[in-house]
């Protein structure tokens, strides 16, 4: 199932949604262009996942010499600062249960329109819907 967050326009980068979808909360981030769409449960003890930081990736060669890495940035959980890959769910520390992560793209309005597309949902009751814009989607 496909889920319609909101459109592009209205989710400027450095935000996030958290969308009740079926149940479950998903926490959307935008970083730059790039989307990530985490589940808003910690593995480590079930702490609001997404009401945490968004952070990039630190890497060490050497003491003394920090650098960022190229990537997802991670998921940082509110409650104890277990860290999460925004794209695949990857736990940071090795061993660490991984967090649930979505599938998330942007897509033309005109490609989602009523009978066009029959598995997307328009889910984003507080957001109005513009067929000629471009969409944030969340696969489920």
């Amino acid at each position: 199932m496909r889920f319609v967050v909101s459109t592009l326009s209205e989710f400027p980068p450095g935000t996030r949604r958290i969308v009740n979808l079926g149940g479950r909360e998903i926490g959307v981030f935008r970083s730059g262009q790039e989307f990530y769409a985490v589940r808003n449960r910690c593995p480590h003890q079930g702490g609001p996942l997404c009401l945490g930081y968004l952070r990039p990736r630190l890497v060490s060669e050497e003491p003394g010499v920090v650098g960022i890495a190229e990537g997802a940035p991670l998921v940082v959980c509110p409650w104890h600062a277990w860290q999460y890959d925004a794209r695949t769910g990857e736990a940071y520390a090795p061993g660490d249960p991984h967090a649930r992560s979505y599938s998330i793209s942007v897509e033309q309005g005109a490609e989602l329109a009523p009978g066009e597309c029959d598995d997307v949902r328009f889910a984003a009751e507080t957001f109005p819907v513009y067929v000629d814009a471009d969409y944030v989607v969340l696969d489920a």
